[in-house]
């Protein structure tokens, strides 16, 4: 028999994913799950109705590689009328598995041994796996303070000969923060005159509240010429296991990003993009969800209220990290397993982002929900 047991890993330090362990922790308990970041509701009939409509048609074999032409016209008529920049629809668009997907393939393009990566923490939790299996080093970078700042002076002391890519989120997971105008103007000075790469993850784009503007590495000339956008059709219509995302970058960026796409998935559902493609001919689908995810994140908040739970209003994502230092000194991992199995109720530790696993005492509560599973959650919260 062979041995595999001694087999060197790509990825020595690699865990099951705490999405994995709380989601499986709920199931167990039969906890409410407010942990994993995906809507306990149903997408839009009109949209099941197409996607079915599209397989009832024939559209069941390989599209392009790149996604059909009709929704590659779509979106980048969209980006086009909301942040100002035109995109190649034949050479700078491309859809894939997921966001997930967009990332690996942006990462693996461009990262070589011994590159290195700025990553801000906490962070989304694919970027530093993928930025080591090509061989590169993540540079890691702690947001500051309770309100998650980026602190520019240290991110220009970070900048080397060697930095080759900037990953940025926004608005951001697991904090609910978004990067300001001004934010994205520092940036884009110091990128200038570089041949360093933007990776941006927007996937929430459209979950923005009180009355902000997302503010796309699109939308700013400086960044959109380096820039990978990433985005996500499952986090914006309510169907993350559909796995459907796209990415959008110069041709010359794109180009390379292809190669990776093509050598591992090559192409995306055929059918899915067919519906997405008459879909988002009504822009209301995607211009409404920011007031409508406001009301699920005022509705949480108002049944929070009264409880020991502190947090500061989510300013975009479906998430709300909340402080529960009044309630015990427990690291939040050790409490967020507890709350599972003694409460019944799942959230995710938010230390599990952070660099070196700092725990400032948080959890993170998805609140894309119906307003009773917000309700029995917030009961069993105010027990605490």
């Amino acid at each position: 028999m062979p041995d595999f047991q001694n087999l060197p890993s790509k990825l020595p330090a690699g865990k099951t994913s705490i999405f994995s362990v709380m989601s499986g922790l709920a199931r167990k308990h039969k906890a409410i799950d407010l942990s994993q970041g995906f809507p306990n509701f149903e997408t839009n009939n009109h949209l099941k109705e197409l996607v079915c409509k599209a397989m009832k048609d024939g559209y069941n074999q390989y599209p392009p590689m790149n996604g059909i032409p009709e929704l590659r016209e779509q979106i980048v008529s969209k980006i086009e009328n909301l942040y100002g920049k035109k995109y190649d629809e034949a050479s700078e668009i491309i859809f894939t598995a997921g966001a997930t997907q967009a990332l690996y393939c942006a990462i693996s393009a461009f990262v070589h041994p011994g590159d290195e990566v700025i990553v801000f923490k906490p962070a989304y939790d694919s970027y530093e796996p993928d930025i080591k299996l090509a061989g590169g080093k993540p540079v890691l970078i702690e947001l500051k303070g309770k309100d998650f700042k980026i602190d520019w002076q240290e991110v220009e002391a970070k900048i080397t000969s060697k930095t080759r890519m900037v990953v940025i989120n926004t608005p951001h997971n697991p904090t609910g923060t978004i990067i300001s105008k001004n934010d994205m103007q520092r940036l884009e000075r110091l990128l200038k005159n570089t041949n360093i790469i933007l990776l941006s993850d927007e996937v929430y784009e459209h979950l923005i509240y009180d009355e902000e503007e997302h503010q796309s590495a699109s939308k700013f000339p400086g960044l959109a010429e380096r820039a990978i956008v990433c985005a996500s059709f499952g986090k914006t219509f309510h169907n993350t296991g559909w796995k459907m995302g796209y990415c959008v970058a110069p041709e010359d960026l794109m180009k390379e990003i292809i190669k990776f796409h093509q050598a591992t998935v090559f192409c995306v559902n055929h059918p899915m993009q067919r519906a997405f493609a008459e879909y988002l001919k009504n822009p209301d689908h995607y211009l409404s969800l920011g007031n409508f995810y406001q009301q699920k994140r005022d509705k949480f908040l108002e049944l929070m209220q009264g409880s020991k739970f502190k947090g500061t209003p989510s300013k975009g994502t479906y998430f709300q990290v909340m402080d529960y230092s009044e309630i015990t000194d427990e690291h939040d991992v050790d409490f967020a397993k507890r709350l599972i199995t003694e409460y019944g109720l799942a959230t995710i530790p938010v230390s599990v982002f952070h660099k070196d696993g700092k725990d400032h005492k948080q959890l993170r509560f998805c609140f894309a929900k119906t307003d009773e599973t917000l309700e029995k959650a917030a009961e069993i919260l105010h027990k605490l």
